[in-house]
């Protein structure tokens, strides 16, 4: 089965295990409550629970490799733009010499500007939405049991007992 198929996708070389649409979807999907079936809904918030707690774990490490991986590259950049990375390592990179003196106070024009570094930069947003998108979905389903007893106790004050 492809990364495609499965929902996933890669960017920059970057593997996004769920992409946004699909957890969307998703979420979208399992957090409508059936109003006809309260105590089903009710029996189905630890899956729900468990489910979105286990999503929410996983992008968060995801994150934080992505941002361990973010500090590495921009260290081997700083050394490549102020010239200290020999022809080695040159080499293993795939790189090219750098051959411009760039002044301490204009190297960030540079590690701004790198491709490498806003793409991995454009990974860490994109990963840090899906893990507050996951992180509300957790605490809406952690309050979801006050909201089913609502709708229990509208019904019973409809029916007027």
């Amino acid at each position: 089965m492809s990364t495609k198929e499965k929902g996933h996708k890669a960017y920059k070389g970057i593997v996004i295990i769920m992409d946004m649409k699909t957890l969307r979807e998703m979420i979208e999907q399992d957090s409508s409550i059936d109003e006809t079936e309260l105590d089903r809904e009710s029996t189905r918030l630890p899956q729900l629970h468990g489910k979105y707690l286990n999503f929410y774990h996983d992008e968060k490490l995801r994150l934080e490799n992505i941002r361990m991986e973010y500090k590495i590259l921009y260290r081997r950049k700083w050394e490549y733009y102020t010239g200290k990375m020999d022809e080695s390592q040159l080499k293993h990179y795939g790189w090219e010499p750098f051959d411009l003196k760039v002044l301490k106070q204009d190297l960030h024009i540079y590690m701004d500007s790198d491709e490498e570094l806003i793409a991995k930069k454009k990974a860490i947003i994109y990963q840090e939405s899906k893990v507050d998108m996951l992180e509300a979905s957790v605490k809406e389903i952690t309050f979801r049991h006050n909201k089913i007893r609502n709708a229990i106790d509208w019904k019973r004050f409809l029916a007027g007992n």
